[in-house]
């Protein structure tokens, strides 16, 4: 039986690692090699090699309700996109509520892990560490959990450069870069176009003379900042939008594409990537638009050579005078503490199944947390991992012959390859709403979707048309939390606080009056065609044609998802149907607008749109009764 747990690194995967041990009775060691916690989000002015860094302007790109951990919700004064340091007192008051930081030995360096002799029986790890002060010590435990991430080995491949070795100015990889001091009046060039490259081409561009930003592939760019200043990501990001993704995914692409270019025109900015708008991580930056329509930053093509202090690019133009070139060109992942050939590279990936577990071992009790990234936040992903791992550690769950996981790991890298713009230095990329249900569903931990809708309407309508935030995943089976509920029936308004600053003053009423006709005209078409397909069809046949003109409709004007609140309460039972009214009463009439996803979207165009709709729910009940 597990009962010891090393942890490697106090990162944001390492902390909920500890917690997820604790929460299933395990005994964690945490080891961390720096004098704090926080991992990648701890600034460091004199960083060490092989530890993660940032740069000091660092904005996080997840906002705070989706970065969150399931059962710790972030606090209401806090940014929703927010600064390294804010993000870091997050981590430290959720190490803090939990009692984690008893568990973390600092300036401690783990440097090897070996498999005792007796391995297939017992599963037991010898973990050697090294003391700051050099003293070493070997210790047993029953299960090791590696969160020690992939942003450690700089990735500088300077043959692709030739002439750098003799460029007259100064060269280095952005894990070193910290600020823009130094820069100014400079000429520099910033090579690769991740969320690195764009920032520090922005964060630079503010003072030196000219930047330059170097990319082979281009890039989609977003902003942290969605329609309605909401933050971007809890927009489109429901497991309806997910449903609809899935159906029509070639068109919502489009869509995505069309929206992004209407902002600005990728191609004319020479930011067109080959890829399309899904196959790759987006830049996530709101200055660089600027930047560049200001000629601050100016765009180019890959480096062809470099020649004294002149970069020759690939479309033949020059620039001399180079003073600066930043190779912001990605990282290599490695473990140089494992085993050698413990964890085989199997294209484009490490061979783990669920990108967690090695396959190969005889006794499943070694794991990677947070080795991972998709289209969001780490933080949720790491901690449902760590879940799972423990449980599998406790027996609690098994998994699949050897054989089997090779199989998956085969079919997953093959989706992948074909669903990912894949490159070398970022394998490891997953969708996350149907990455964090196959692991929950195996938990028991996935949301009863029909369950909540029938039981509690209130909060399954927010789970399936709000964001996906990570309190959804505490609702039911193992780790059960009390407060996700209420989590989620409160999210919009932690979002709200930080805005309320000022309270400007309510905007005419003739403005009102027409912006709800406006409303009223759209949706009675909508509620009309809705009830008239009702009286012909059941629920279960709704076509998908008729789903795409819902979603077709423009978003100045989408009041769909609360009709489909509406249509889906006259479909349940009688018995619940009263429940379902209720709770849409009193989401239309609600005090704190700002409580319910749909009311924050709508609430500053339509600030009448709650005695309207409820006007119109009234209506739909009249037409829809024609089908008894």
């Amino acid at each position: 039986m597990v009962c010891t747990v090393a942890v490697i690194g106090a990162g944001p995967s390492g902390l909920t690692s500890i917690k997820s041990c604790l929460d299933e009775g395990l005994e964690p060691t945490c080891f961390e090699s720096s004098d704090d916690i926080g991992g990648l989000w701890r600034f460091k002015e004199h960083p060490d090699p092989g530890r993660a860094n940032i740069y000091e302007s660092v904005i996080i790109n997840s906002s705070k309700e989706m970065m969150s951990y399931s059962d710790f919700p972030p606090p209401a004064h806090l940014p929703n996109n927010m600064h390294h340091s804010q993000l870091l007192s997050y981590l430290r008051l959720y190490a803090q509520t939990f009692d984690l930081f008893k568990h973390i030995y600092f300036q401690t360096t783990v440097v090897s892990v070996r498999q005792r002799p007796d391995f297939p029986v017992s599963g037991q790890w010898e973990v050697e560490t090294e003391k700051r002060e050099g003293q070493r010590e070997t210790q047993v435990f029953d299960a090791v959990m590696v969160c020690t991430g992939h942003f450690t080995q700089p990735h500088l491949p300077l043959n692709d450069f030739p002439g750098i070795e003799e460029f007259d100015g100064r060269y280095f990889h952005s894990w070193e870069y910290r600020s823009a001091e130094g820069l100014q009046g400079k000429r520099v060039v910033v090579v690769g176009i991740g969320n690195s490259g764009g920032d520090i081409a922005v964060d630079a561009s503010r003072v030196a003379e000219q930047v330059y930003l170097s990319t082979r592939k281009g890039a989609w760019v977003v902003s942290r900042v969605g329609a309605g200043g909401l933050p971007g990501d809890l927009l489109g990001t429901s497991r309806l939008d997910r449903l609809v993704q899935k159906l029509f995914p070639s068109w919502i692409t489009r869509m995505m594409e069309k929206k992004l270019n209407r902002t600005f025109d990728h191609r004319l900015y020479g930011l067109q990537p080959k890829h399309r708008f899904f196959a790759q991580i987006p830049v996530v930056n709101d200055d660089l638009p600027g930047r560049i329509i200001s000629g601050r930053v100016l765009v180019k093509p890959n480096i062809r050579e470099i020649k004294g202090s002149s970069v020759v690019f690939e479309d033949g133009s020059v620039v001399e005078k180079v003073d600066v070139v930043v190779f912001a060109t990605g990282y290599n992942y490695d473990f140089p503490f494992l085993p050698s050939g413990m964890l085989v590279n199997g294209g484009h990936r490490l061979c783990l199944y669920r990108h967690v577990f090695p396959p190969g071992l005889a006794r499943p009790s070694l794991a990677v947390v947070g080795f991972i990234c998709n289209l969001g936040a780490i933080n949720p992903l790491a901690e449902m991992q760590a879940r799972w791992a423990t449980q599998v550690f406790k027996g609690l769950l098994t998994l699949p012959s050897e054989e089997a996981m090779l199989q998956d790991v085969k079919r997953d890298t093959s989706t992948l390859q074909n669903r990912f713009a894949c490159l070398e230095r970022h394998p490891l990329q997953v969708d996350h709403i149907p990455y964090m249900d196959s692991m929950a569903e195996e938990l028991g931990v996935r949301p009863n979707l029909l369950g909540l809708l029938l039981r509690e309407p209130d909060v399954g309508l927010r789970v399936l048309l709000g964001p996906c935030t990570p309190y959804q995943y505490r609702l039911r089976g193992p780790g059960q939390w009390d407060g996700a509920r209420q989590a989620i029936l409160t999210q919009w308004e932690r979002v709200a606080q930080p805005f309320r600053t000022r309270m400007p003053p309510q905007p005419e009423s003739r403005t009102r009056a027409s912006s709800s006709l406006i409303l009223i005209l759209t949706l009675s078409g909508t509620v009309l065609l809705l009830s008239t397909f009702y009286t012909r069809h059941s629920l279960s046949s709704l076509p998908t044609g008729l789903l795409y003109k819902m979603y077709s409709l423009p978003e100045i004007i989408c009041g769909w998802k609360l009709t489909l609140w509406a249509y889906c309460i006259h479909c349940w039972p009688p018995s619940s149907r009263t429940a379902g009214l209720n709770c849409f009463q009193n989401v239309l009439f609600s005090k704190s607008r700002a409580t319910c996803d749909v009311s924050v979207n709508l609430a500053s165009l339509y600030p009448n749109i709650f005695q309207d709709m409820f006007a119109l729910y009234r209506l739909f009940i009249i037409f829809g009764r024609n089908k008894t």
